[in-house]
Parts: C-alpha cells; sequence; structure tokens
C-alpha cells in the first residue's frame, strides 16, 4: 500500500491539548496542503495529520479516523473522488468534514453538502472563516448539560391564494426579530412558489428542499448551512427558487421543523394555502395556528372548511383568525353573514393598504421596517406571540366590534 502520509505529517496521538480539535487534513494537491496547513494549525485547532492523496476504503479505515473531531478534504484534484470520499468518510465517522475548493462553485458546494461535509471552505480562505468554521465543529463536539426547551413554531396558512398568507407572515416574522423576542426562523413550506426570500430580498443558495430530501443525513450543524439571514436579524430557510414536482413525506417536514425549534426561540411557518402531509405536521407542532382570510364569500367559505379540519384533527392548537384587507368602510356582508361563514370570532385586523404591501413586495423592504397601520398590527400580533403586553388601539377595537 503507498505511504500516503506527508513528510510534514504529525503522528502524535489525536487527543490535542487544551481542548483544541484535532484536524486531519487530506490534500493530494502539494500547493493548497500547504496552504491549509498554516491555516488549520492554531490555538483552536491541531493539525495531526496529513494524507497526501485520496485514500482508497481499506486505506481509509486504517487512518482511524473516529480518533478525530475534524476532516478537510481538498476537492480541486478530482472533485469526484472527493465527493465520493466526503460521503463514506460521513457514513462511517461522527467527525465534522469540511470541504475546500480553489473556486467559488455553487454547484460543487451544493454536492459537497449533500455528500454530508458541515461546511465549504473557498480560497482566499481567510483566517476568520476557519476559526468561525472551527468554532461550529467544537459546539457539535461538545454536549449541553442542560438541554434547552424547545422553542415555539406558529403556522400561517391562507384561506385561498392571494389573501396575503405570506406578507402577514414574513412581516409578522420581522417584527417579532425586532421585538427582541429571541432568534427567529422563517419557513417557506410553499415548494412550488414560495415567495418568502423574493419578499425579503434574499438569494439563497439552498432551500428547504435540500433539508427534506436528505433527513437521513439531517442535523443541526447541516440545517445550519441551509439557512440564510436577513440583514433585520430574521433567517430564512427559503422554498426552492425553481418550479419542479416533489412530494415530501410529512415526517421529513416534521425533523426539519423540530431540529428549528431546537436552535431558534421562534419559528414561523408560512404553509401557503396547500394541504397535505407537510402542513399537518406544521399544524402538529404550532403552537398557534394563524388563519389568514378576507371579506369575500370564497375566503370566508374556505376559511371556515379549514377552521373544521384544524379543529377536528388538531383540536388542542390555538387557532387565531386573521382578517386581512379590511375596510370597514367598504365592507359588502353583513354582520350575521360573517359570523356564520367563519363560526370563529375574528381575532386581527389588518387594514387594507394596496399601495404600500405592493411597494414592499416590488422592493423586498418589509412593512415591518417602517411604521404603518399594517405593521401596527402585525407588531401587535408580534408583542402577543412573545408574551408581551399589547396595548389597544381606538382603530383595532371599532374592527373588531364589525364582528361582535
Amino acid at each position: 500500500m503507498p505511504n500516503l502520509l506527508d513528510n510534514s505529517t504529525k503522528l502524535e496521538h489525536p487527543a490535542t491539548p487544551g481542548g483544541a480539535l484535532s484536524v486531519v487534513l487530506i490534500a493530494p494537491n502539494p500547493q493548497l496542503r500547504q496552504t491549509l496547513c498554516k491555516l488549520l494549525d492554531g490555538p483552536l485547532a491541531t493539525l495531526s495529520r496529513t494524507v497526501a492523496e485520496y485514500p482508497s476504503p481499506q486505506a481509509l479505515s486504517e487512518l482511524k479516523l473516529s480518533d478525530f473531531d475534524v476532516v478537510v478534504v481538498e476537492l480541486d484534484t478530482n472533485a469526484e473522488r472527493a465527493l465520493e470520499l466526503i460521503e463514506a468518510i460521513c457514513q462511517n465517522v461522527s467527525a465534522t468534514v469540511m470541504a475546500y475548493c480553489g473556486k467559488n462553485d455553487a454547484a460543487l458546494l451544493v454536492r459537497s453538502m449533500r455528500a454530508g461535509a458541515r461546511d465549504f471552505l473557498i480560497e482566499p480562505v481567510l483566517p476568520g472563516t476557519i476559526d468561525e468554521a472551527l468554532a461550529r465543529a467544537a459546539a457539535r463536539c461538545q454536549t449541553p448539560k442542560h438541554k434547552k426547551a424547545p422553542g415555539k413554531l406558529v403556522t400561517f396558512i391562507g384561506a385561498k391564494g392571494g389573501a396575503g398568507v405570506t406578507m402577514i407572515a414574513t412581516n409578522f416574522a420581522v417584527a417579532l426579530t425586532k421585538e427582541s423576542a429571541g432568534k427567529v426562523v422563517i419557513v417557506d413550506l410553499d415548494l412550488a412558489l414560495g415567495e418568502v426570500a423574493l419578499n425579503l430580498n434574499v438569494s439563497p443558495t439552498f432551500s428547504i428542499m435540500d433539508a427534506m430530501a436528505h433527513t437521513d443525513r439531517l442535523d443541526s450543524d447541516f440545517l445550519s448551512t441551509l439557512l440564510i439571514r436577513h440583514d433585520s436579524g430574521l433567517t430564512v430557510l427559503a422554498a426552492p427558487d425553481v418550479y419542479q414536482s416533489f412530494d415530501p413525506r410529512g415526517k421529513n417536514a416534521a425533523k426539519v421543523l423540530s431540529l428549528l425549534r431546537e436552535q431558534f426561540e421562534y419559528v414561523v411557518v408560512d404553509a401557503g394555502n396547500g394541504a397535505g402531509e407537510m402542513q399537518d405536521a406544521a399544524f402538529d407542532l404550532a403552537e398557534t395556528i394563524y388563519l389568514v382570510t378576507e371579506v369575500n364569500i370564497p375566503a370566508l367559505r374556505n376559511a371556515k372548511r379549514i377552521t373544521a379540519y384544524v379543529t377536528a384533527k388538531f383540536g388542542n392548537r390555538r387557532l387565531e383568525v386573521i382578517l386581512n384587507r379590511f375596510d370597514s368602510r367598504a365592507v359588502e356582508i353583513d354582520q350575521n353573514s360573517s359570523r356564520n361563514a367563519l363560526a370563529q370570532p375574528v381575532n386581527w385586523s389588518v387594514p387594507n393598504d394596496y399601495v404600500a404591501v405592493r411597494r414592499a413586495q416590488n422592493s423586498g423592504d418589509p412593512l415591518a421596517k417602517e411604521d404603518s397601520p399594517v405593521s401596527r398590527v402585525l407588531f401587535q400580533m408580534a408583542r402577543a406571540a412573545c408574551g408581551k403586553a399589547v396595548e389597544p388601539e381606538k382603530k383595532i377595537k371599532k374592527k373588531f366590534s364589525f364582528f361582535g
């Protein structure tokens, strides 16, 4: 068997002093190997071993990678072989695997993450980037003394297409973030035509599809690589940006949402206006289900049907009705008809402000970042959701009185 160890290899036991991570570097390219050796050997980690070529399955077993904390694999020499190696390592050991590439290749990044890599390092690699990746690996190695309680999950569902569920869910999530309720993530469950990322003007590389398609490898570290952060502080798990057929099982969605509850104090789910196992998983885990509807016969009829379904199947979940685009001066349905159609009290009334909402959607600048009649109601909802006092407003009382 050829000697896989580089001349500079450290042969000491993988245990490292001072709690530093023990690192194995697999890098056939000598120049890249030299660069990475300098970057990886520092106060946070000790480069315990370097490997000068991609090992065979037999050699991989002899390396005993389970004794190390981190394995870094260089992709440039042979990307296909490196990806196979990453997958083999991830299937057999619990060490954190990091992929290294000399160029910013989005497709290769996706493939390495799907193979099981937790971080993707791109040339030029800055010391701060290495430190952040090693810090995540260190956190993964540590077992928390006290497991924190899972975060609260709330689900938004629309009574019909165009009811405004994404606008309300997205701005509610921004408002919740600004209320300092803790870390907040919004999840777009509309796999076909989700618009949460568009409403926030972010361009994610990954989507919830990448999570649900690989639940066998999914953990909090992998899931964190699929998220993107909005400038408001809100974190986003977006829907795919391409239209495609995908039929996930409810348990896949449940695993993703449960993992997010371990990382975030609040998980906001935009369930769109569809029905299926994914939506049921979001309902089942929800502390509150927000039903978004309008004052028109089709929307109110659908709202009643959804209310009956949720009540029958998830009766222990709190259901709150949001009346969107409400204008008391232009109501064509009287009070008794509204009561009969909903069979449920209205909890929140969001005023009709077509110009402001359309401007926000076209610019990707959330309404919750400015003061407006719509944002004031959404902030009231956010304060109520995180247990803060909600100050009643005269206008809100007037709208509530329409429904008794």
